[in-house]
């Protein structure tokens, strides 16, 4: 699969591997897109004539052949209205062009289509007086980098386009030191490490994502901090910030998160409602001033727990 950015939005080309003949167009598109195109967004598009198959537009029964091309093109999404919703914020450091929060496990951070409330967003948009950058559209108005919805922990957000522009190119050129507090399955071995493997897409899970070969570089380090009965507690360090990082490294090296549901074990989740990992640890140059920010956050009550239960069973 290819995509890039035509003069309608966003442009896919799929080439069709022969053992998928006879399936429904629709069903190829589905769980080849996955997350990227939605199930009735694919229908959308494919009723108003923006998928080709061989050249020529086509309906979501068809069925494939195997090796044609098919080519799905995504016009530019329509501005989003993201509502400001006055609800308390956990505000760990603020100024005139950033602020650093700390986010609580079950909150998502930006607004997608079929979830436009309830998330830090629109939060931050009753705090910020509605003045943040990119809100004339934007589903992610001043959000710089993010955490999974059942993360919890720190992360910064711009208030200006100067803030903003500063901090992504402090991202890019990893600058921002960002460290995880996380909890995994198993004794794992050595003292410290370094995972070097690229992720990207589930090759066949689509709404996952993997260490594939022809995915994006990453690179995660760790060190132990204590070793239970079966359990590692870890400090994490990114050097580079992909989705579900954390999770896919560890999971791959078979020390998946404890109560991660997507990545982790049925078994062994010690009663939690969501995955022990907290953003404990972050550290920037501000963009504007040139201070040097550190900022702390302590391990959530739950994770706490759950942890304090494993030292006295492990004494």
């Amino acid at each position: 699969m290819t995509a890039g950015q035509g003069l309608n939005g966003q442009v896919y080309r799929l080439q069709v591997p022969p053992e998928q003949r006879g399936q429904r167009l629709d069903v190829f598109l589905k769980a080849t897109l996955g997350p990227d195109i939605s199930r009735s967004r694919l229908q959308h598009l494919i009723e108003a004539g923006r998928v080709e198959v061989k050249g020529k537009t086509a309906k979501a029964a068809l069925k494939l052949t195997g090796n044609e091309e098919i080519i799905v093109q995504v016009p530019p999404p329509e501005p989003l209205e993201v509502i400001a919703e006055n609800w308390p914020l956990s505000v760990v450091y603020e100024d005139d062009y950033l602020l650093v929060i700390d986010k609580p496990a079950g909150v998502v951070v930006h607004p997608a289509p079929g979830h436009r409330q309830g998330t830090l967003v629109n939060a931050l948009l009753a705090h910020c007086d509605g003045q943040l950058p990119g809100i004339g559209g934007m589903l992610r108005p001043g959000i710089v980098h993010r955490l999974d919805k059942d993360t919890s922990g720190l992360l910064v957000v711009a208030k200006n386009e100067a803030a903003h522009h500063g901090l992504t190119a402090a991202l890019k050129a990893r600058t921002v030191r960002r460290r995880y507090l996380c909890l995994v399955h198993d004794r794992i071995k050595p003292d410290q490490g370094t995972i070097d493997a690229p992720i990207g897409r589930h090759p066949k899970l689509r709404f996952k994502m993997a260490v594939v070969p022809d995915g994006r570089p990453a690179r995660t380090h760790f060190t132990v901090l204590e070793r239970l009965e079966s359990y590692t507690y870890l400090k994490v360090t990114l050097e580079t910030g992909r989705t579900h990082q954390i999770r896919v490294h560890l999971a791959f090296i078979g020390h998946p998160v404890v109560g991660d549901p997507l990545y982790g074990r049925r078994q062994g989740n010690l009663g939690l409602k969501r995955q022990f990992l907290h953003a404990a640890e972050l550290g920037f140059v501000h963009p504007i001033t040139g201070e040097k920010l550190e900022f702390a956050s302590p391990l959530p009550e739950e994770l706490s727990r759950a942890l304090g239960v494993l030292k006295r069973n492990h004494q």
